[in-house]
């Protein structure tokens, strides 16, 4: 079967293999030479790509909770959305949760991910109790922060690098609705926004869709949502129905009028400074969730989603020249997400750092690549990184600069023998 990750790009011919227990794991790392665990594909590049990938979504039951503090068990392949299916009504939601529920437990582990709390909430280990996994000569090992750490720093993060994860403890929050408390805010340009961040910083949830076609005294304005929970609401959960993209757009419809003209109304879309509501978490956490396969918008060659993190003292200069670089460049930008980050955890591969992370989609042309490592040098020269799990084509030599732990994580590869058996094809093109 050919397979790809969210991007579309790229897509390989994989055989692929799934289990419904830890026996039928064990048979199938004993027999197979080297492969990579595989959720959902919504990690966008490469990372759970290879010449044979392990399907993990047949493993997917819900074990144990403990109403008393909120500790969920499940397996690695339950999916985020299946998890508020069941708690939002019961009153509980996810610590962490990136910007679509449509992931397993398991990657969200592999990519540490993250979502408009990390500047007060970290990353999705944050959650983690504890999780055990296989290695790959068939070994099941517990591992946390406390036991087996080095593994639970490399895991968490590690792209699926260091064997494939069965099952997961993690602490759920309580909730007393489903609605949030909305308030969207305007900022002119780049330094408003930073402003506004600044000033809203002590709110549970933040997040900024930024105009990227904005040039000037206007280069960066965006509309930044804060949010909380409302404490008023019931907890009557049903996810919305979706709306389906059946086929792959032209390549020509996403051009640079029809963004334009979206980035001015959406801009507008309040009349004042400030306007606040409230939406339900679906709205507010998962907007895109709402359209099937709308990776079908940018074409059959796919698009790259560009995500980088610079350091809080640099953000500022190398998101305004990262900015002027693509508003000047005639690229179609399309969706673009400005957050605030907290302090790093100390997970060897984990994307976050303190400071902007800004993520933004770029159709898939022939002169893409060039231009992406243009932008590229900006984040090395700002200290930045590249998110991994966003990452389809980053140099080793990128990867390396911005990874300070990489030897670390080399060094426990090497030492349980992950080098040998799990391997992706971003594993094999950035050197671990």
């Amino acid at each position: 079967m050919r397979y790809s990750g969210w991007g579309r790009y790229p897509r390989v011919q994989s055989n692929v293999f799934d289990f419904n227990s830890c026996t039928g794991l064990k048979g199938i790392l004993k027999k197979q030479e080297s492969l990579i665990a595989y959720g959902n594909g919504r990690s966008y590049g490469d990372s759970a790509l290879a010449n044979n990938i392990v399907d993990t979504k047949k493993y997917d039951y819900f074990l144990d909770f403990d109403e008393s503090n909120g500790l969920l068990r499940v397996q690695a392949g339950v999916m985020l959305a299946s998890i508020l299916d069941v708690f939002i009504p019961r009153g509980w939601f996810l610590k962490i949760t990136p910007g679509t529920k449509l992931i397993t437990v398991g990657g969200a582990i592999a990519s540490d991910v993250h979502g408009k709390n990390h500047h007060s909430e970290g990353c999705f280990s944050e959650s983690v109790k504890s999780f055990r996994i296989m290695l790959p000569d068939g070994e099941i090992i517990k591992c946390s922060k406390e036991e087996n750490s080095e593994i639970f720093q490399a895991t968490c993060g590690g792209m699926g690098l260091t064997g494939v994860i069965l099952d997961v403890e993690i602490v759920l929050i309580k909730i007393k609705s489903k609605n949030i408390n909305q308030t969207l805010v305007k900022a002119k340009n780049l330094s408003e926004a930073f402003r506004m961040f600044e000033k809203y910083a002590e709110k549970d949830y933040l997040v900024a869709w930024i105009d990227c076609l904005s040039k000037g005294e206007s280069i960066g304005r965006c509309l930044l949502s804060v949010g909380e929970f409302s404490n008023t609401g019931d907890l009557d959960y049903q996810a919305k129905n979706k709306i389906t993209i059946p086929f792959n757009f032209p390549s020509f419809a996403l051009n640079r009028i029809v963004v334009k003209v979206f980035n001015f109304l959406y801009y507008r879309q309040i009349r004042g400074k400030l306007a606040s509501k409230v939406v339900g978490v679906d709205s507010f956490f998962y907007p895109l969730d709402a359209i099937s396969n709308w990776n079908k918008l940018y074409g059959e060659k796919g698009f790259v989603q560009y995500q980088f993190v610079l350091p809080k003292e640099n953000s500022f200069q190398g998101l305004q020249k990262i900015l002027e670089l693509i508003s000047s460049s005639g690229r179609v930008p399309t969706l673009a997400v400005l957050k605030l980050c907290g302090i790093a955890n100390e997970n060897y591969l984990s994307f976050p750092i303190e400071g902007y992370s800004l993520a933004i989609d770029f159709k898939i042309d022939d002169k893409l690549f060039d231009f992406l490592k243009v932008l590229d040098a900006v984040v090395l020269e700002s200290g930045g990184r590249i998110y991994l799990a966003k990452d389809a084509r980053m140099s080793k030599e990128m990867f390396e600069s911005g990874y300070s732990k990489v030897d670390k994580f080399r060094a426990l590869r090497k030492k349980y023998h992950l080098d040998k058996k799990i391997n992706s094809l971003q594993s094999q093109r950035i050197g671990v």
